[in-house]
């Protein structure tokens, strides 16, 4: 059956190689950033590491915006299907930078009124969550790998990610709430719908109370757990050259759908999907994976 599948999409209309037009669209230069480390480690495989290694991979102002630009620029790197992101030192990230905080909060010591305060700071933590939720507006899928601390804003920015790995001395902190401050660039958005326990989130949330990598298992925050660092983007990245040799037309249509149908019904997600299959069902990457499965061969894809 499915080599007849594959017979029939092949006489339909045959393979063409791509002028590629479309891939000159885009940029395949690798980006530079001060806060950020970007290698390309396999085939249409990036590797971004948070490079504050003396400051714990702490967040600042430059930080924030560099994640924005630097994912923003690899959605639209064609080279770049897949990207695992990390912390180079001895943690993932102690979350925000708390200097980074006051700084902001002597900005605005010589306005006087309220209003115009308050658009000072409206800017800032929009900012802030811009750089965040650049990790769910790109389209290549984002494979999170945590190593020891992961505080406050470290938990913000994975529940942006696809996919979640940690090693077994992970530990995971909802920070926000000791500091005096609501969580306000996506943890309380986002990790409800990775846990799918409200009551859990909000024990997190309320208490600031660590969770150790055996219970981040077990409520789903990760998919799995390594020995170590080392180990664990070594796997990591063999994930992502697997998802790297799949189509990308097939794997960043699935990653738009599954973040637009998020907060709707599925009736919507499903007409949403039916609209992006409308035109993907056409493209040679259904002939290739097809003729693959049914000659039991390993397809190669043009990137996009």
């Amino acid at each position: 059956m499915v080599f007849q599948i594959a017979r029939s999409l092949l006489l339909y209309r045959p393979i063409t190689k791509s002028s590629g037009a479309l891939s000159r669209l885009y940029s395949t230069e690798v980006p530079q950033f001060e806060t950020l480390a970007i290698s390309q480690p396999k085939k249409n495989v990036f590797h971004v590491e948070m490079n504050r290694p003396k400051e714990l991979n702490t967040f600042t102002m430059n930080m924030w915006q560099e994640l924005n630009d630097c994912f923003t620029s690899l959605s639209n790197n064609s080279e770049c299907r897949v990207i695992v992101l990390s912390g180079q030192g001895k943690h993932f990230t102690g979350g925000i930078n708390l200097q980074s905080i006051l700084e902001e909060g002597t900005k605005v010591e010589d306005i006087e009124d309220i209003g115009r305060r308050a658009r000072h700071f409206e800017k800032t933590i929009t900012r802030c969550q811009d750089g965040i939720t650049a990790l769910e507006d790109c389209v290549k899928p984002v494979l999170a790998v945590v190593h020891n601390a992961c505080v406050g804003a470290g938990v913000d920015l994975i529940t942006a990610a696809d996919m979640r790995y940690c090693t077994q001395e992970a530990w995971f902190q909802v920070k926000e709430v000791d500091i005096g401050i609501a969580a306000d660039v996506g943890t309380l958005q986002r990790l409800p719908k990775v846990l799918g326990n409200t009551s859990t989130v909000r024990e997190l949330v309320y208490t600031g109370r660590k969770v150790q990598a055996k219970e981040a298992l077990e409520l789903g925050l990760v998919s799995r757990i390594y020995a170590d660092k080392e180990t664990a983007v070594k796997e990591v990245l063999d994930i992502a050259e697997t998802i790297a040799k799949k189509s990308p037309i097939a794997v960043q249509n699935s990653k738009i759908n599954m973040v637009y149908s998020q907060s709707r019904p599925t009736k919507d997600g499903l007409y949403h999907i039916n609209l992006i299959n409308q035109a993907a069902l056409q493209s040679d990457d259904v002939k290739r994976g097809a003729l693959a499965s049914a000659t039991k061969s390993e397809p190669e894809y043009e990137n996009l």
